[in-house]
């Protein structure tokens, strides 16, 4: 079914890069790859974006609302995962999971840690559920008081408060720095090219290694440039509609 999909627009693809007269040959060979790779990077990170949302919540509402030890605990997961480089991270989860290969095994969860795929998407959900969990507290803290209190007076739960009143507020004050925080995990996506994920740059890298002509680099930069142009753009509209109320008001 993806073969059947990717065949017109690979072929779209193949037609453009050949018109801006770009290697045929080359294009050939390695022209479906490239969008394959590019279908497994947008895979990656929308997974880890997802995944990373729904941690980032627990995360950003234990920073908040949690009791002391909760909140320095969020703040200790926040402040790693924030302070170390990505590529550390994944190399820690890729290979220290061989480490444990027993322990993995003896839990059932071997056949998760051995994909090298698996590994990056857990590493880039981790790292990126950080990030997140600091956007959704900063909108969060910046509602004011009397947000929270009137929910309260009107006799809701603070469960009800928070999903009702708090979070969406606060998701639409940090939809921009989501939007960027988007485009980052794009880029940083690359990093799992180091552990044989192929995605766009592990197809490039691939490519690379068997024609040695710098070109391919060129096709992965115009792509992944393509990328982040077309989530820019429709993150423009989604911020548009959701905070149209905002513009309205002014």
């Amino acid at each position: 079914m993806l073969d059947a999909l990717l065949t017109p627009i690979g072929q779209g693809f193949l037609a453009l890069m050949g018109f801006v007269g770009l290697n045929a040959d080359l294009m050939d060979r390695y022209g479906l790859r490239f969008l394959q790779g590019v279908g497994v990077t947008l895979e990656l990170v929308g997974l880890s974006m997802l995944f990373g949302a729904l941690l980032a919540l627990p995360l950003a509402i234990a920073r908040v609302s949690g009791g002391k030890i909760t909140s320095r605990l969020a703040f200790g997961y926040s402040y790693f995962f924030r302070g170390t480089p990505l590529l550390a991270q994944t190399f820690l989860v890729y290979y220290g999971a061989g480490q444990f290969r027993e322990f993995f095994t003896d839990i059932g969860l071997w056949w998760f840690f051995r994909d090298a795929f698996n590994c990056a998407v857990f590493t880039f959900t981790l790292n990126t559920a950080a990030y997140q969990a600091e956007i959704l507290r900063g909108g969060i803290e910046s509602l004011p008081v009397g947000q929270s209190e009137g929910g309260k007076s009107l006799g809701l739960s603070p469960y009800q408060v928070y999903r009702t009143v708090i979070l969406p507020q606060a998701y639409a004050i940090g939809l921009r720095p989501l939007g960027n925080e988007v485009v980052l995990m794009i880029k940083s996506s690359a990093i799992a090219s180091v552990v044989t994920v192929y995605d766009l740059m592990g197809v490039t890298r691939l490519a690379f290694s068997r024609s040695y002509d710098m070109e391919v680099y060129l096709w992965a930069a115009v792509l992944y440039l393509l990328m982040v142009e077309i989530v820019r753009r429709v993150w423009d509209v989604l911020e548009r509609r959701l905070n149209r109320h905002v513009a309205l008001s002014h």
